[in-house]
């Protein structure tokens, strides 16, 4: 399985409003200000204990190695990063008719975690699996565990 997070307000947060991981030691924390969800770091390690591929599908264009080395910090391995950059080069490219923000299945990406409603919108008419998080949803990775062990479960 092949699961794909936003990063802007769904894995990336401000912390004076939704509550976040520790924040990284200095000096890291001047070079990565980011601040994680709480309850990234344990998600991401159950995904890969359970040998789901994690990817980073964000429209925005920090680069592929800051948002690489940011996880790594906090110990957590992403497969892959698909930023602004990227989706417009591989999803867009060429064509005249305006493609989604994102486009998870073009990457085979079997479910994508947003908190963006457009996405799930778009989710709906292209096709794709779209997991909408709530900025104050504390249960967040318990619901999202489920939604995996249930499309799991359907894919047997």
């Amino acid at each position: 399985m092949r699961i794909s997070f936003d990063l802007d307000d769904t894995l990336l947060i401000n912390p004076e409003k939704i509550q976040a991981e520790p924040e990284l030691k200095f000096p890291f924390s001047v070079f990565y200000p980011d601040r994680l969800r709480a309850g990234t770091v344990s998600l991401m390690q159950y995904l890969h204990d359970h040998e789901i591929e994690v990817w980073i599908y964000t429209t925005s264009f920090r680069s592929e190695r800051y948002i690489r080395n940011l996880f790594r910090l906090y110990h957590i391995r992403i497969d892959e990063v698909v930023n602004g950059e990227r989706h417009a080069r591989e999803v867009q490219g060429n064509k005249a008719e305006a493609m989604p923000s994102k486009y998870p299945s073009h990457y085979r990406i079997d479910l994508h975690i947003d908190d963006d409603i457009s996405v799930l919108e778009n989710g709906k008419y292209y096709g794709f699996q779209v997991y909408l998080i709530q900025e104050q949803d504390r249960l967040w990775t318990e619901k999202i565990i489920e939604k995996i062990q249930i499309q799991l479960k359907q894919n047997r």
